[in-house]
């Protein structure tokens, strides 16, 4: 009995070490306060008054244009908002388009830019085509590949011809342009006669 008295001793005091560690540690974190984690919100961090900002393909040619009063970067999303935007597309070889809105969303590294509130679309005349011109309330815009598109109601005349429709997408590069369910169609007999003139 004498030899197994200080293993008891032993494991007594090892108990009790647990259960003063356990109180201890529970104290602790009732006692200290613990901040709640920090929520992400939709908040800019920086912001500029009035700027131009060119963006160039990789042969250094500036392609794009954007104007704006003011700019915001929110950094939950990295995205950066412009009132009053203005965008100028110019790619060698396409025909030059004007846009603006506003309000422009830039996302994905400035690959992808939401025009929201009155936006319009313009591009200019060629010597083969006539004038393009979109309305609607939203225009997304891919500025590198030159597209423009919207799943909203759009407005487009071409020429002295009116589509409107919901949900658009153009192609300036091929000028191929797609309107989706087309609600009310005009086309003009000139717009026909030259394309009956283009074909061969």
């Amino acid at each position: 009995m004498k030899e197994r008295l200080p293993a008891f001793i032993a494991l007594f005091l090892l108990l009790g070490l647990v259960l003063t560690t356990w109180w201890a540690a529970d104290y602790a974190q009732r006692a200290v306060p613990i901040d709640p984690p920090a929520k992400i919100t939709h908040e800019p961090d920086a912001w500029m008054g009035h700027f131009v900002m060119f963006s160039s393909d990789e042969k250094g040619n500036a392609i794009n244009r954007l104007e704006g009063e003011r700019l915001r970067h929110y950094p939950d999303d990295d995205s950066y908002e412009v009132d009053n935007a203005h965008m100028i597309g110019q790619h060698p070889g396409n025909p030059r388009t004007t846009g603006s809105a506003d309000l422009a969303i830039m996302l994905d590294n400035n690959a992808k830019v939401i025009m929201r509130g009155n936006a319009h679309l313009y591009r200019f005349p060629t010597e083969e085509e006539s004038q393009l011109d979109v309305k609607s309330e939203e225009l997304i815009i891919y500025p590198q590949e030159d597209i423009i598109t919207t799943d909203k109601p759009a407005d487009v005349v071409q020429g002295k011809s009116r589509m409107k429709g919901r949900g658009m997408n153009y192609n300036n590069a091929t000028r191929l342009l797609e309107v989706y369910s087309n609600t009310d169609l005009k086309i003009s007999p000139e717009d026909l006669n030259v394309n009956k003139e283009k074909t061969p």
